[in-house]
């Protein structure tokens, strides 16, 4: 009598993990959102390689996890934001103190009203709690909806809405109280 594979009843197939040469691939693809991403999000300009690095180590480490269907940059931006976040956490503990300022002198400004408007706009984001930032940032910049961000950052679609809604009105504040008056000529 033959025997017949052993499976598991219910069980969707396993989904086969990308070849080391497609998550290059993926890294040659992607590397510059998750940079982006991370600079939207908050992190110091000195800790951006560090903190690409560990997203990508991260998304290397739980490929298996991976799901394909998925969009890759959901995926790897719910990755850059833990990976923040406890980079963050771990800052706490030392002794040096992370500074808030940003730096946007390493891009060359094409013109001098876009340089300002960026410069608003960072600053306006960099008040903002991390959480909050996320969603924002995912939403209105990236284009993804409530319930792809809840899927990503492994949340409620109601808790994606709440924070959408105060981070929205937070910048908004922000943006006021940073832009600079303008004198009548």
């Amino acid at each position: 009598m033959a025997s017949r594979p052993h499976s598991s009843r219910g069980a969707p197939p396993a989904k086969p993990r990308p070849s080391d040469g497609a998550f290059a691939d993926a890294y040659r693809e992607h590397v510059a959102y998750v940079w982006s991403s991370l600079r939207r999000l908050g992190a110091r300009e000195s800790d951006l390689e560090d903190l690409v690095h560990d997203v990508f180590v991260t998304a290397y480490r739980r490929l298996d996890s991976y799901d394909t269907d998925r969009p890759m940059r959901r995926w790897l931006f719910g990755i850059a934001f833990r990976v923040l976040s406890a980079e963050r956490r771990r800052a706490r503990n030392r002794l040096e103190v992370p500074s808030d300022n940003i730096d946007v002198a390493s891009e060359a400004p094409r013109h001098d009203e876009a340089a300002a408007a960026r410069r608003l706009l960072m600053a306006a984001l960099a008040e903002l709690p991390i959480e909050q930032r996320a969603v924002l940032v995912m939403h209105d910049v990236d284009g993804y909806s409530a319930p792809e961000i809840a899927e990503s950052l492994e949340l409620s679609v109601n808790t994606v809405y709440s924070r959408l809604r105060l981070a929205s009105a937070k910048f908004a504040m922000a943006a006021r109280r940073l832009q600079p008056s303008r004198g009548e000529s």
